[in-house]
């Protein structure tokens, strides 16, 4: 279980914000790294996106735990996550568009996303409801289709055993 995770944005409080209204939650200041806000869920499992400045890095800081150095912004990046939400599929559509950003429906193969890409840099991976189930259905251990996936060579019987 993830309960969150941290993202970097030109405009952390917007971004925040934005997010929150995604999934339905609220937008609180963060303050372990100044200028840093938390988008919260609000659901059973804690779950949300830490918000950092960007060019923001995380680095050991031994026992007393991660320091935040400020460098650089960087362009696009290799992060991504999946966020199932209880907002409609056309709802975040127009929160992207409103937002200039982009905004595509994709078809992954055995689910769907809407990739919304976030101040047009980060991406984020929006499941609606309708998306999440297929997600779901997908990712549940007992699917074979995972097997080849695993980069395990298996039987169908095998699969099945799952």
């Amino acid at each position: 279980m993830i309960h969150h995770l941290s993202i970097a944005a030109r405009d952390p409080k917007h971004v925040a914000g934005v997010l929150a209204e995604l999934m339905g939650g609220t937008a609180v200041t963060f303050p372990p790294n100044p200028g840093s806000f938390f988008a919260l869920q609000l659901d059973e499992h804690g779950s949300g996106v830490e918000v950092y400045p960007a060019g923001t890095e995380l680095e050991p800081g031994g026992t007393n735990g991660a320091s935040f150095v400020k460098k650089e912004a960087r362009g696009h990046g290799p992060t991504h996550f999946a966020l199932s939400v209880a907002t409609d599929a056309d709802k975040v559509e127009a929160i992207a568009a409103r937002e200039g950003w982009q905004c595509f429906r994709c078809n992954r193969g055995p689910f769907h996303v809407i990739e919304v890409w976030v101040e047009n840099q980060s991406m984020v991976e929006i499941l609606p409801p309708e998306f999440a189930r297929e997600y779901l259905a997908f990712t549940r251990p007992d699917n074979r289709r995972w097997c080849g996936c695993r980069g395990i060579p298996r039987s169908d019987a095998q699969c099945r055993a799952l």
